[in-house]
């Protein structure tokens, strides 16, 4: 298989690897899906702001404590083989991960404690499903989607093998179950997107 890929022969094969991943050359960012390739567009300026104020007020949070705080883009391996051949690949805006064994040079192998997702106009709805199911099936304790266009967060909170789920919206706070204590604004995060409504 080439290094210098086409769109058309990922939609042919949907059945990549980890092993297949590596060989990708070339600025495009993409992420597996039980195989499937899911080519990343480049993020919106609100997108940017969002990420660096969540991973800003996470990075001081979290300073002094064992869990860690990472940005994309990072890899993610949900099911991590150690021949490669495990096909569901990620990069989360933000993840932490509190157990160090899970973190290597080049990725993170096994589900994060937390995922945090900006929705972005090119995220599909199938993508973001399927997204849902492997977090779920991987174990991720908690998973938040953010829409920045209609300012809500939809958090889903991990108890016996289920997601409980609850929107926040407006000028709610939100609490982040697997830190007990660090709440985040929505006041506070919806204030700094920019509006260019206003440039």
């Amino acid at each position: 298989m080439s290094n210098a890929m086409e769109i058309d022969d990922f939609k042919e094969n949907k059945n990549h690897t980890y092993a297949n991943y590596l060989e990708w050359k070339g600025p495009e960012r993409y992420q597996l899906i039980n195989g499937e390739v899911y080519l990343m567009a480049s993020p919106s300026v609100a997108h940017q702001a969002l990420q660096a104020d969540l991973l800003a007020e996470f990075v001081v949070w979290l300073r002094g404590k064992t869990c860690r705080v990472f940005g994309s883009p990072l890899d993610v391996r949900l099911f991590p083989k150690k021949d490669k051949s495990d096909n569901t690949i990620v990069q989360p805006d933000l993840l932490v991960v509190c157990d160090e064994n899970k973190l290597e040079k080049g990725c993170v192998n096994g589900a994060p404690d937390l995922v945090i997702e900006i929705v972005s106009p090119s995220n599909s709805h199938s993508e973001l499903f399927h997204k849902f199911y492997y977090y779920l099936k991987a174990g991720v304790k908690e998973y938040w989607v953010i829409d920045p266009e209609v300012k809500k967060v939809s958090v889903h909170i991990l108890e016996k093998n289920h997601y409980i789920s609850t929107i926040y919206e407006d000028d709610d706070s939100i609490p982040v179950t697997i830190l007990p204590g660090l709440e985040i604004s929505l006041k506070d995060l919806w204030a700094r997107i920019p509006d260019f409504d206003n440039n």
